[in-house]
């Protein structure tokens, strides 16, 4: 009998060692109550639910607050979900047996408890990273109050800027620029303008999508950049109506600026608005320049110099409301306006000597260039959830933009020379204006467990038309030439549909899509030396990705997508522009479309302290679009082809590492193999470029911030030569005053080497000429920031008080759990 009780009893203890060990795998996300945004790496502790001092198991969510978490045993436990200014969330669960549980998804908003000031010195996450895109949250960044979103730009993982403010995303120029998920026409065209003058506050994230889906406009080799927008309190969910703002002004030795920013919400309507502008100037500009020419009568040269001064006016202004139609349903409606005007003066003084040009001559004239652009862009869009999980939609926009643009040139001659070239004063006036009207439909629904299926359609009918007027001196009166004139209409309609699948399965995510769009092109000439042409072609875009989550912290990725770039007007005009005497440059109508294929590799890893993000690409275009010069008739002529084989590799990193609560180091950076060829030039020219951004930011006492910046570009290839690279350096201190709704922040900026100045060469040389060129740009200056937030800006964004030393006992510990879990820095 006692042998029968032990038995049962092993027997009993072996059933209970056998449920203790069984192991389930417990998944969810974490969202944002109003946002929607799943929370990024927030924490969670699993409990059993009679014993909530020590946690059975401890993980981290993901970029997309998705979570996975092994939980050994049978009963009931309870999860609990915290993050740093979020208020903590459990949900109470039970295990039977199951392998597997869904806890769906757990929202929980911001922690609105007021328990007195605070002094906030924990460092939030900079960037969210996943296999198809990166996102860098400037409203985390603790210079976002003083600095404009091109220097926001220099620290988002792979996107470069370089010294003379142009842009390049993936190592290409060719992008496009999205607002709050909506392509922005003008943007795209006056990106590195646009972006110098606009302060970052006004952005809550910038998003690189480096391997657009299907969704996407299949146009622009470099990816998408998509700026979402400041919404209600600066990013923080209002739960109440009223009004909060926010207002800025700058000013340095160049120039000044002031903006303000108004968001709101009364009922079921929101709304907000943004006005910006400022003035730029600068001077002393150096243009030095040396072309040799050879000829059968030897070797010409030609050298120039010239001191001139740029100015630059901008004004953004935009407008939008949203209305909730019902808990399923809502519309938005958008209107925005920007404008701007640069001019650039300068005396150059040229000089010609040897070869066709014998004992030489030289001559001096005044130059002066004025443009003026605009844009007005509104939309409407609708969304509908079809189910109540919110799983199911449809959304349709509309947008219209009208861009009017004007441009002047004048070369005025200091007299009236008698020599071998043609030194007439000329003065030319470009008139242009676009207008796009856009209709997309979009629906998506899930196919599956954790499975989605997204259709959709788009239109664009794009109408532009210039006149380009060209006039020449006559006795002293600019006389209108109609031989060097030229006018005519550019229509372009683009007609889409796509197709994307997107799906989980476990450890494993896919997206795969294929995109089709058509293009007709019709080019008429009412005046010039143009002739009417239409193009009609169709262009089928593939995109996919596969992405594997080896831990909690870590995931690696496959892309590859097929990305093109339609010849813009400005590349298809065939209108000669002469207002350089022994140069001219022009269109090409015979331009195709550029295709490029891109297959990459994406690493990422995170922690509580460290986040590294690595991402190894190959792209190549057989057909690339190249700006090329050649001489004939002693004219040297610029103009475009599809005349280029281009192959690039390109290795980026990007950095982030909380070496202790108040200090961040960043990098950004990255190594970049170019190989171009073209066979008609008989031309072939590869090297390497690296470029890098290392900064360190410091929290300071008395609420106070310091950021320090070093940027570096090395010498980077073209067809026919080189550029040369720059190395400079900015420095942010600010301070908070007023419980944080006043800040004022100084920013000292200056080139290493070169006087302070930034000096850019560039060299090309052709079967028949070389051509050096240098520019020197003064960039020294310190800039003061001054930003002011009112109203209700921060009643929904209170954190609860805590002693520092409490806090820093609370990371260690979660550390410690992590190393204990393998996830270690």
């Amino acid at each position: 009998m006692k042998s029968l009780k032990l038995i049962m009893l092993l027997a009993m203890l072996g059933i209970s060692q056998m449920a203790m060990a069984q192991t389930a795998l417990v998944k969810g996300v974490l969202k944002d109550a109003q946002t929607q945004e799943g929370i990024t790496y927030a924490t969670v502790h699993v409990f059993r639910s009679d014993n909530m001092e020590k946690p059975v198991a401890m993980s981290v969510a993901d970029e997309n607050g998705n979570i996975r978490q092994e939980v050994k045993g049978t009963g009931k436990f309870v999860a609990q979900f915290s993050s740093l200014g979020k208020q903590t969330v459990r949900k109470e669960f039970t295990l039977t047996g199951e392998k597997e549980i869904d806890l769906g998804v757990i929202l929980t908003k911001d922690d609105s408890q007021t328990l007195g000031e605070v002094n906030i010195v924990a460092q939030k996450p900079l960037v969210k990273m996943e296999t198809d895109k990166m996102t860098y949250s400037v409203e985390n960044d603790v210079d976002s109050k003083t600095s404009t979103v091109l220097d926001m730009l220099r620290k988002v993982p792979m996107v470069t800027v370089d010294g003379q403010d142009n842009i390049t995303v993936n190592g290409s120029s060719s992008f496009k620029v999205y607002v709050n998920g909506k392509p922005n026409p003008m943007l795209s065209q006056y990106a590195s303008i646009a972006f110098k003058q606009m302060p970052a506050s006004m952005v809550k994230n910038i998003e690189v999508i480096t391997n657009p889906g299907a969704r996407y406009d299949a146009e622009g080799t470099g990816g998408v950049l998509n700026l979402t927008m400041q919404t209600m309190g600066g990013g923080q969910a209002q739960k109440m109506n009223g009004i909060s703002g926010q207002a800025q002004l700058m000013a340095a030795p160049q120039g000044f600026g002031a903006g303000i920013t108004l968001t709101g919400q009364q009922g079921k309507w929101s709304y907000n608005s943004r006005i910006f502008g400022n003035y730029m100037e600068i001077k002393d500009m150096v243009v030095e320049g040396n072309r040799e020419q050879f000829t059968s009568a030897g070797t010409s040269v030609i050298d120039y110099q010239q001191k001139g001064r740029h100015m630059q006016k901008f004004l953004m202004a935009s407008f939008g409301a949203g209305y909730e139609i019902d808990s399923m349903s809502s519309m938005n409606a958008n209107l925005s306006i920007m404008s701007g005007k640069n001019r650039d003066n300068g005396h150059p003084t040229t000089t010609y000597s040897g070869g066709i040009y014998g004992n030489g001559f030289s001559y001096s004239n005044a130059m002066k260039q004025t443009k003026l652009w605009k844009s007005v862009d509104a939309s409407i869009d609708y969304q509908r959830f079809l189910n109540k999980e919110r799983t199911r939609s449809i959304t349709a926009i509309y947008q219209f933009s009208h861009e009017p643009n004007e441009t002047n040139n004048w070369t005025l001659f200091d007299e009236a020379y008698t020599l071998p070239i043609d030194l007439t004063s000329r003065w030319s006036f470009d008139h242009d204006k676009t207008d796009n009207h856009t209709l997309q439909v979009d629906y998506v629904t899930p196919v599956g467990k954790e499975q989605t299926l997204s259709v959709g359609t788009k239109f664009i009918s794009r109408r532009s038309k210039t006149d380009s007027e060209y006039y020449l001196d006559e006795n002293g009166e600019f006389v209108y030439n109609p031989l060097l004139s030229m006018k005519y209409k550019f229509i372009n309609h683009i007609a889409a549909a796509y197709s994307e699948y997107e799906g989980k399965f476990g450890k494993f995510g896919t997206k795969a899509g294929l995109r089709y769009e058509h293009t007709w092109q019709d080019v008429s000439y009412e005046l010039g030396n143009g002739e009417d042409f239409k193009k009609n072609y169709g262009s089928l875009v593939p995109s996919g990705s596969l992405s594997y989550s080896i831990a909690p912290t870590t995931n690696i990725g496959l892309t590859y997508n097929m990305r093109i770039s339609r010849p813009s007007i400005s590349y298809l005009n065939p209108y000669v522009d002469r207002s350089q005497p022994t140069s001219i440059s022009y269109g090409n109508t015979d331009l195709d479309v550029e295709k490029t294929h891109t297959a990459g590799i994406t690493f990422n890893h995170f922690s509580s302290k460290w986040m590294m993000n690595a991402t190894l690409r190959q792209s190549f275009c057989n057909n690339a679009i190249e700006q090329y010069s050649f001489y004939d008739d002693n004219i040297l002529n610029t103009t475009y082809g599809n005349i280029v084989k281009r192959r690039q590799t390109s290795l980026n990193i990007f950095m982030n590492w909380s070496l202790t609560i108040a200090t961040r180091i960043i990098f950004n950076g990255g190594v970049n193999y170019l190989d171009l060829r073209s066979d008609a030039l008989d031309t072939r020219n590869n090297g390497w470029t690296a470029n890098s951004m290392i900064g360190i930011q410091q929290k300071l006492p008395a609420k106070m911030n310091f950021s320090l910046y070093l940027v570096n570009r090395t010498k980077s290839k073209t067809l026919q030569g080189w550029s040369s690279g720059f190395n400079m350096m900015n420095a942010t201190l600010n301070k908070s005053f007023f419980k944080d709704k006043l800040t004022v922040g100084i920013t000292g900026v200056t080139g290493l080497g070169n006087g302070g100045d930034l000096a850019f060469d560039s060299y090309s040389q052709g079967s028949n000429f070389k051509n050096h060129q240098r520019v020197r740009i003064p960039i020294q200056t310190v800039m003061l920031n001054v930003s002011f937030s009112f109203g209700n800006l921060k009643q929904t964004a209170k954190q609860q008080k805590k002693i520092e030393d409490d806090f820093m006992e609370k990371e260690n510990n979660n550390q410690n759990m992590m190393n204990n879990m393998g996830i270690g820095m």
